[in-house]
């Protein structure tokens, strides 16, 4: 993926300074007897900076929220919208992943093929290594083996380093162009593959290589995945409008669920057992896990056009998603012959979505 997720099917490129707004989706108050409650947008914050933006990653014990901004990262505090910090010279910057318990956060930069080191607690810079793979997307950490793993684009491969001294532990080939990624705690890592009809692939994270590889029947080009650990079942959202939910032992599909257009990314609140789709027509739909196998929408609601990409709070319950304003695409040149629109100055908005 480009690193400006937009409300079509790629994200933008060169985007000029912007202006990042967040506003928090929560829910609304329960009917009487209700299990779930509504959500809403509840707050907008105006951040400031230039840059498109890609995955959105959340510390919830320090109630950090890591916005990455085209060649840098922002820290914004989840509760107030300030801004704590920057990460600096990410170029074409993905994804974040935490290792708490390394004191470390990685991020996977796509146009520099590397992968930038920094201090958990301070931010700051450690180190910047290699990734020998075309454009490292989405990143995870998985505590259990202490692997850090990138998923990369254009090279089709998944590239595995030791988290500690970061050097390289395995390169594995994937059917397609990887995207969104979840481990299970259990031995296993997930990754939804983009191709049409999609494909679901599990890496035995102990001997590091691709353990099973699944069909996604009805979802085309997947990109948000989560996971429900308590009965391994994992939430695909696809660009042909649904979320495909797969048991994550044997690959079978369970259920298939409407959402709307142009998803990005996948949630799942596993104490309220609800599945999120983020979509860049600008909606939000809420899913009701109602069993292992049986899922229903609950409400769609609406966010903003192009806000796409989501990381939710498990504790607070709250939603943060991004978006800004477009203006008219670039002039064209020799590398972008058909550019897409960019965002205009002071109108890049973080989205909270809550219960309430």
């Amino acid at each position: 993926m480009p690193h400006l997720r937009t409300a079509g099917p790629t994200m933008l490129r060169g985007v000029r300074a912007a202006t990042v707004a967040a506003a928090c989706l929560v829910p609304l108050a329960a009917a009487p007897g209700a299990t779930n409650p509504g959500y809403a947008v509840t707050e907008r914050w105006q951040l400031g900076g230039a840059g498109g933006w890609d995955y959105l990653a959340m510390d919830a014990a320090r109630q950090r929220l890591f916005v990455t901004r085209a060649d840098h990262v922002e820290v914004v505090d989840s509760a107030s919208g300030r801004l704590l910090g920057r990460i600096p010279d990410t170029a074409g910057v993905h994804g974040v992943a935490l290792a708490p318990d390394l004191k470390r956060g990685y991020t996977s930069n796509g146009r520099a093929n590397s992968i930038t080191e920094f201090d958990y607690d301070t931010l700051a810079v450690r180190r910047e290594v290699p990734v020998p793979g075309a454009n490292p997307d989405a990143i995870l950490y998985e505590p259990t083996g202490r692997h850090l793993y990138t998923f990369n684009g254009r090279s089709s491969d998944v590239t595995v380093f030791d988290a500690d001294t970061l050097s390289l532990a395995a390169k594995i080939t994937v059917p397609g162009k990887p995207e969104f990624s979840v481990d299970d705690g259990r031995g296993h890592v997930y990754v939804n593959i983009e191709t049409n009809p999609g494909q679901l692939v599990r890496i035995d994270s102990v001997k590091l290589v691709v353990d099973a590889t699944w069909p996604l029947p009805g979802c085309d080009s997947p990109s948000g995945l989560a996971i429900d650990r308590a009965h391994a079942r994992l939430f695909s959202v696809c660009s042909s409008k649904v979320m495909v939910v797969t048991d994550g032992r044997d690959g079978h599909q369970v259920a298939r669920v409407p959402i709307g257009a142009g998803p990005d990314a996948a949630a799942f609140d596993a104490a309220h057992g609800l599945a999120f789709s983020s979509n860049g027509e600008g909606t939000l739909t809420v899913v009701r896990q109602r069993s292992a196998d049986r899922y229903q929408v609950l409400a769609t609601v609406p966010t903003r056009k192009g806000a796409r990409t989501m990381a939710i709070d498990p504790a607070s319950r709250r939603i943060y998603l991004v978006t800004a304003d477009f203006g008219p695409a670039p002039p064209a040149t020799t590398e972008q012959p058909h550019p897409r629109p960019v965002p205009l100055p002071d109108t890049f908005t973080v989205l909270v979505v809550a219960p309430r």
